[in-house]
C-alpha cells in the first residue's frame, strides 16, 4: 500500500516543480508592465488607493455578492481593446455600449460602486485618476476583502474615448464556449493555460443565474440528458431551485461550499465534479494540463494565491493606454466634452 501513497507524493512534487519553473521561464514581454508603476499617484493624489478601499469595503458591507460583480468588471474591460475603461460608458450617440454584450446585458452590475468612487476622487484630485485603473484597484481590492491575495496595483492607465460593442460580444468567453476557445481567447489576450486556470479560480465567489447552466441538467447533448460531468447528487439539488422552465433569474453560487470567500474550493469542487458552470468544470475534464493545475491549485492555497496574483497583474497589463493617449475621464460613463 506504501507505493501509490509515494506516487502521489511524488506527483504533487513535481507538479510544484514544473509549476515554478514555468514561471521563472516567462518572458519578460508576458510579464511587462510597461509604464505603468504602483507609486503612479503617490505625488498627484496620495490617498487615492485608501479612498477605493473605503467605498469597496462599503459596498461589500452593504451587500456581499457585490464583490464578485466588481471582480468580474476588470476582466471584462481588460479583456476588449485592452483595460482602458471602455466597459464603463454608456450607449449615446457616438457610442455603442459594452454593457449591451451578450456577456454583460441583464449581468455586469456595480457601475454605481464606480461612479461614487469616481466621484469621491475626482473631490480629492480632479481629473487625475483613470476610470481604468479605478476597475484595477477595486479587483484587488475586492479580493483581499474576501479572504484572497494581495498584489502591487500597476497603476497609470488612460481611458478609452470609444468602446466596442462588436469586440465585447467576440472576445469574453460566454458559459457554452468549449475548452479550446477559451483557451484562444485568452491567448488573444496574451494569456497562457497556467493564467487561464488561475484567473478562472476567480469564480470561487460570485453566482451565475439558472438559465446560465439549464440545459446542463435537463438536456446536455439534446436527448434530453444530464450532463455526465456533473455530480448528479449535485444536480438534483440544483434542480430544485432551476426547473425546466421559468426562474430563469435564480442565482446560484459558483462555489457552493464557501459562496462568499475568496479561496481554492472553486478546484477542489471541479475534482468532484461540482463546477455549476460547463465553462468552469472543462477545465477538468478536457485537457490533462489543465486538470493538473486544477489538482495543483485544489491541493495547495497559497500557490493558487501566488499564481492569482500574478495573473492578475500580466492581465491588468493588456493594451493599456499611457502617456497622451486616450484621457482622464471626469465621469465614469462619458467621455470628456
Amino acid at each position: 500500500m506504501a507505493k501509490p501513497v509515494m506516487c502521489i507524493v511524488l506527483t504533487q512534487i513535481v507538479l510544484v516543480a514544473l509549476f515554478h519553473l514555468c514561471m521563472s521561464s516567462q518572458t519578460k514581454e508576458c510579464t511587462s508592465t510597461s509604464s505603468l508603476s504602483p507609486q503612479f499617484y503617490d505625488n498627484s493624489c496620495p490617498k487615492a488607493q485608501a479612498i477605493v478601499q473605503s467605498f469597496v469595503a462599503k459596498a461589500h458591507s452593504n451587500d456581499p455578492r457585490m464583490a464578485a460583480s466588481l471582480l468580474r468588471l476588470h476582466f471584462h474591460d481588460c479583456f476588449v481593446n485592452g483595460c482602458d475603461g471602455s466597459l464603463l460608458l454608456d450607449n449615446s450617440g457616438t457610442i455603442e455600449s459594452e454593457k449591451r454584450a451578450v456577456t454583460n446585458v441583464d449581468s455586469a452590475r456595480g457601475f454605481e460602486v464606480i461612479d461614487d468612487i469616481k466621484s469621491a476622487l475626482e473631490d480629492e484630485c480632479p481629473q487625475t485618476v483613470s476610470c481604468a485603473d479605478i476597475l484595477a484597484l477595486v479587483a484587488r481590492d475586492t479580493t483581499v476583502i474576501t479572504g484572497g491575495p494581495s498584489w502591487e496595483v500597476y497603476l497609470g492607465r488612460r481611458d478609452a474615448r470609444e468602446a466596442s460593442l462588436i469586440a465585447s460580444n467576440n472576445n469574453i468567453p460566454v458559459v457554452s464556449s468549449t475548452f479550446e476557445t477559451i483557451v484562444t481567447k485568452f491567448n488573444d489576450q496574451g494569456l497562457g493555460l497556467i493564467d487561464l486556470v488561475a484567473l478562472l479560480g476567480g469564480h470561487t465567489i460570485g453566482n451565475s443565474r439558472c438559465k446560465s447552466f439549464r440545459k446542463r441538467l435537463y438536456n446536455h447533448s439534446g436527448n434530453s440528458d444530464r450532463d455526465q460531468t456533473l455530480n448528479q447528487n449535485y444536480a438534483s439539488m440544483l434542480q430544485q431551485g432551476c426547473p425546466i422552465s421559468g426562474d430563469d433569474q435564480n442565482l446560484f453560487a459558483l462555489d457552493y461550499m464557501t459562496p462568499n470567500k475568496f479561496d481554492n474550493y472553486y478546484f477542489k469542487n471541479l475534482m468532484t465534479f461540482k463546477g455549476l458552470l460547463s465553462s468552469d468544470e472543462i477545465l477538468y475534464t478536457k485537457s490533462r494540463d489543465s486538470m493538473e493545475l486544477v489538482k495543483l491549485y485544489g491541493a495547495n492555497e497559497e500557490l493558487f494565491f501566488e499564481q492569482y496574483a500574478k495573473s492578475m497583474v500580466k492581465m491588468g497589463n493588456i493594451s493599456p493606454l499611457t502617456g497622451r493617449n486616450g484621457e482622464i475621464r471626469r465621469i465614469c460613463r462619458r467621455v470628456n466634452h
